[in-house]
C-alpha cells in the first residue's frame, strides 16, 4: 500500500472517528440535560408519589396483585387493592399515574390519562422494596410534563437530524482536504521516487526539483548532493583508467620503440642507450608503487610502522634534502619552530613522503629569487591539542576553480600539465591519504599570483614509553 493512501485512511479514520464521537458526547449530553430539564419541577412530586406506592406493595404482601391484561385503570378483579387505591388517592385530578412490573406488564393505571400516553411521556422512578431491590417502575404524568416531554422528543429529533447532516457533511469536507493533504504531503515523495529510478537506471544527471522547505526539501537537497558525488566518482573513474592509461603510454612507447629499433639492427644495445630505458622503467615502477600505496590508504589497509617520532627532526631532514636544488634555482628555504620539541607517535618513512612531497612541490613552483616557508605550531580545537605545519611559496599560486580537486587522483594544475615538470598527480591524492591515515587532515589556501598554503594537522598524543 503506498504512503499516500496510507497517510490518507489514518486521516479518514481520525475524522471520522471524531465525528462519531462528537455526535455520540453531543446526542448524550442534551438527552441528559432536557431530562434533567423535564424531571426537575416534579423530583419532589415523583419522590412522595414512589413512596406511597413503595409501601403499597409492602402493604400487599410483595405484590402488586394480578396484572390488568388491557391496560385498564384496574387489577383484572374488577377492583385494586386498598394499598393501590391509597397511593392513588394521593393524585390530584390533573395528574395520572401507571405502575410496571420489571417485566413491563402495566400492573395499575390512575389518572385520566391513558396508560400508552403516561409510559411515553411521563417521568420514570424505580421503585425499590425494604431490602433495595427494584420491584417495578411508575411512570408519572401531567399536562406540564407532558409537553415538556414532547418539547424535548422534538428536540431531540430536530438536533439528532442536524447532527446528522453536520456529521455528513463535515466527513464530506474534512476527506476531501484529507485527500488533498495527502496528495500534497506525498508529491515530493513521488517526484523523489522518479529520480531515484532514473538513478537507479544509471542516469547520473537525475536530480530532484526542490520545491519544498523542511524535511522533503533537505531530503531533495541530500539526494541531490548524493548523485552529484557520485556522477564526479563516476567522472573520476573514467578519468582514472584514461589518466593511467596516459601515463602508460609513454614510458611503453619508449620502450617498445628502442627495442624494436635495437631488434632491427640486430646489434647489442650499449649502455648508454640503456639509460633511458632505465628511466622509463623507473617511471613505470614509480607509478604503480604510487597507485599500490594510494589504494591501500583509501581502503583503510595502509600499515603504519609507529613510532616515537621529533617532528622537528623530521623537517629539518626534509628540507636537507631539499635544500640543493633550491639553492640551485635560487630560491630560500627555511623552517621556523614555534613550539618546543616535540616527539609524535607516527609512521616516520610515511609523513617524509608527505612533507617532501609539500616541499618539492613548493620549491618547484616558485620562481627564482622566491622563498619557501615552514613552522610549526601547536592549536586546540574541541579541547584536542594538534601540532600543525604549516608549508607556504610565493609562487604562481592556484585559481580558485581548481582548488577543490587540488587533491584528486592525476590532477595537475594548468603549470604541471607537461609530464616531464609536472609529476604524474599523485602527489597531493597520496598525501591527503597518508594524512588522514594519522588521524590529521590537510588544507590549502592559495592566490593566483601570491603563493600557496598547505596546512598539515596531526593529533599530538603522547607515544608510548619503549619497554
Amino acid at each position: 500500500m503506498s504512503v499516500r493512501r496510507q497517510l490518507f485512511i489514518a486521516m479518514a479514520g481520525m475524522v471520522v472517528g471524531m465525528a462519531l464521537v462528537f455526535s455520540f458526547i453531543s446526542h448524550v449530553v442534551q438527552s441528559d440535560v432536557l431530562d434533567v430539564m423535564v424531571e426537575a419541577p416534579r423530583k419532589e412530586r415523583v419522590a412522595s408519589l414512589s413512596a406511597a406506592f413503595e409501601e403499597a406493595y409492602a402493604e400487599g404482601g410483595g405484590s402488586w396483585g394480578p396484572s390488568s391484561p388491557d391496560g385498564g385503570r384496574s387489577p383484572a378483579d374488577g377492583a385494586p387493592s386498598e394499598a393501590l387505591a391509597a397511593a392513588a388517592s394521593l393524585l390530584t385530578p390533573a395528574e395520572s399515574v401507571a405502575l410496571l412490573s420489571l417485566r413491563r406488564d402495566v400492573r395499575f393505571v390512575a389518572g385520566p390519562v391513558e396508560a400508552r400516553t403516561v409510559t411515553d411521556f411521563g417521568i420514570r422512578s424505580v421503585l425499590f422494596d425494604a431490602d433495595g431491590q427494584a420491584i417495578g417502575f411508575l411512570y408519572f404524568y401531567d399536562d406540564e410534563v407532558g409537553e415538556l416531554s414532547r418539547l424535548r422528543t422534538g428536540l431531540l429529533h430536530s438536533t439528532r437530524a442536524l447532527l446528522l447532516f453536520a456529521v455528513v457533511v463535515f466527513t464530506a469536507i474534512a476527506l476531501a482536504v484529507a485527500f488533498w493533504k495527502a496528495r500534497w504531503l506525498t508529491q515530493p515523495l513521488t517526484t523523489l521516487l522518479e529520480a531515484i529510478d532514473r538513478l537507479g537506471s544509471g542516469d547520473l544527471d537525475a536530480r530532484a526539483p526542490v520545491t519544498r522547505r523542511g524535511e522533503f526539501g533537505r531530503v531533495a537537497e541530500a539526494f541531490n548532493a548524493m548523485t552529484e558525488r557520485l556522477q564526479r566518482t563516476e567522472e573520476a573513474r573514467r578519468h582514472l583508467v584514461a589518466d593511467v592509461a596516459h601515463e602508460l603510454r609513454t614510458p611503453l612507447t619508449i620502450l617498445r620503440g628502442q627495442l624494436d629499433a635495437a631488434q632491427q639492427r640486430g646489434e647489442p644495445l650499449a649502455p648508454e642507450r640503456l639509460l633511458p630505458l632505465q628511466d622509463e622503467l623507473i617511471r613505470l615502477t614509480r607509478l604503480v608503487d604510487e597507485l599500490h600505496q594510494l589504494s591501500l590508504a583509501e581502503a583503510k589497509r595502509l600499515p603504519l610502522e609507529r613510532k616515537p617520532t621529533d617532528l622537528h627532526a623530521l623537517l629539518g631532514r626534509v628540507v636537507e634534502r631539499v635544500a640543493p636544488d633550491a639553492e640551485a634555482k635560487g630560491v630560500t628555504v627555511t623552517l621556523q619552530r614555534l613550539t618546543d620539541d616535540v616527539v609524535l607517535s607516527v609512521d616516520p618513512h610515511r609523513l617524509t613522503q608527505v612533507f617532501l612531497n609539500l616541499f618539492v612541490n613548493a620549491v618547484r613552483y616558485t620562481p627564482s629569487g622566491g622563498f619557501v616557508k615552514a613552522y610549526v605550531d601547536e592549536t586546540t580545537a574541541g579541547g584536542v591539542r594538534s601540532l600543525r605545519v604549516t608549508v607556504s611559496d610565493t609562487g604562481p599560486g592556484i585559481a580558485p576553480e581548481q582548488l577543490p580537486y587540488i587533491f584528486d587522483r592525476f590532477y595537475r594544475t594548468d603549470e604541471a600539465r607537461n609530464r616531464d615538470g609536472g609529476g604524474m598527480g599523485l602527489g597531493l591524492a597520496i598525501v591527503k591519504e597518508f594524512v588522514s591515515a594519522h588521524g590529521g587532515a590537510i588544507s590549502v589556501a592559495s592566490e593566483p599570483g601570491r603563493g600557496t598554503v598547505f596546512a598539515v594537522t596531526l593529533p599530538y598524543e603522547a607515544p608510548p614509553e619503549a619497554e
